[in-house]
């Protein structure tokens, strides 16, 4: 872990800040799955990002030109009989010297020190809705202080969600940050490379899922970014299919969308391959479709170009496409202006990527899409899904395809991060048939 990387973001933060203000940002509580069983913790993705810190029970407080150090971080204490049951903590120590923190002091002291902090601070930088528990205690605090008000106490007069700043910064990487999702996507192609390679008719879908998460797990990414998605056949056609668990069938497509997490990073990667390795006439025909699109949009990622540029080049390719195998009846621009595409193509072409696979960040800025800047980071991911319907021939029933690759703004164009991951027809058929 680089300290000085997470110092530079919270020092960025407090440069937008007040002087009189404080922000106030608590970590992700545990979750139990059932019973006594918690869920492996996952940090809150804001403050990992401010903090760096992985541990629950936690308070970050930044206190601009605080003369006791303007980073306090309050978290458990040393406690060797829990730290025998469940780890080492960091402790006060720990969060200072690993840390970088100016001061730490126990959670269970949150009550008497924080109200302290927030005296006489005009504002609280504080995103209310998240954390419900605790914007009572917050809420507890500052009524506290205002029963104080005739000894002079002021309280903070407004409310600033915090999110609103972050949020915006996070949106441009940093190079240690694009470091880490470089990782994420070469981890994740391997994995896709391996699930094409052992892919054959009478798999079950869990099983291609298993050989995914070995490869993340084998290359120390153990957990993925988000819950994967292998469907064959019709449940190629289902966008957030995650049951997994059907046979695959010879002569249907199989659709993975699939991507490891890396430090709290992530990628996000689809492909579409036929399960016995080769790709029948409408198959290649959807899918270098597909593919054709996706090349369009991914060569709309320019710095200055907008945000829905890719998507627009993506509906143009696609609408043509499909007019062209008779799959819609219509003019290229009529089809786009009354979107008869979206029966076949319902969602968009793309989000932002980072610590969250659709990471934050708006995608308009006063009314007007957003113009991409180098360090920004978008999946582009076209796609095609015949499930059956009244007016399509029955050729190209329940055949799904997204191709889906995770695309860096830079200063003269774009760069793949998931380019290791193989999507031309021959190059798939050759890799499974090897």
């Amino acid at each position: 872990m680089n300290i000085k990387e997470f110092a530079r973001r919270r020092k960025r933060l407090m440069q937008m800040m007040d002087k009189d203000s404080v922000a106030i940002l608590p970590a992700a509580p545990v979750r139990m799955r059932n019973r006594d069983v918690e869920y492996p913790y996952r940090p809150d993705s804001d403050f990992f990002y401010l903090t760096g810190f992985a541990e629950p029970e936690a308070v970050m407080v930044l206190v601009p030109g605080r003369k006791h150090g303007e980073y306090i971080l309050f978290c458990r204490e040393n406690d060797p009989v829990m730290e025998t049951w469940n780890g080492p903590r960091a402790g006060q120590d720990g969060a200072i010297e690993e840390y970088g923190a100016d001061d730490s002091f126990p959670i269970d002291d949150i009550d008497d020190i924080l109200p302290g902090l927030l005296e006489n601070k005009s504002r609280v930088f504080y995103t209310m809705g998240i954390h419900k528990d605790f914007d009572q205690r917050l809420i507890g605090w500052v009524n506290r202080l205002r029963e104080q008000s005739r000894a002079g106490i002021h309280t903070p007069g407004e409310f600033v969600a915090l999110e609103h700043h972050l949020h915006d910064m996070r949106l441009y990487k940093s190079a240690y940050e694009i470091t880490r999702m470089r990782r994420a996507a070469k981890i994740s192609a391997k994995a896709h490379i391996q699930a094409m390679q052992v892919c054959k008719p009478g798999m079950n879908e869990y099983q291609i899922e298993a050989e995914l998460h070995h490869q993340f797990a084998k290359q120390g990414a153990r957990s993925p970014a988000y819950s994967s998605i292998v469907g064959g056949g019709k449940n190629s056609c289902i966008l957030h299919y995650v049951d997994n668990n059907e046979v695959l069938n010879d002569g249907d497509m199989l659709l993975i969308d699939a991507g490891a997490e890396v430090e709290c990073y992530a990628a996000d990667i689809s492909r579409t391959f036929p399960v016995n390795g080769i790709f029948s006439k409408e198959q290649r025909a959807l899918y270098q479709l597909v593919l054709d699109a996706q090349y369009a949009a991914i060569e709309q990622v320019q710095p200055g170009n907008h945000w829905n540029q890719p998507h627009e080049a993506a509906v143009k390719v696609l609408t043509k496409g499909l007019i062209k195998l008779g799959l819609l009846k219509s003019t290229p621009a009529k089809a786009i202006k009354d979107e008869s595409y979206k029966k076949f193509y319902m969602h968009r072409t793309g989000h932002w990527l980072g610590m969250d696979v659709h990471d934050v960040g708006d995608y308009k800025v006063e009314e007007q899409w957003r113009v991409l800047e180098p360090g920004m980071v978008l999946t582009v991911e076209p796609g095609l899904y015949i499930a059956p319907m009244k007016g399509v021939a029955k050729k190209w029933h329940n055949i799904g395809i997204r191709i889906e690759d995770d695309v860096l703004v830079t200063k003269k164009g774009h760069d793949i991060l998931s380019k290791d991951t193989p999507k031309e027809i021959d190059e798939i058929e050759a890799l499974m048939q090897g």
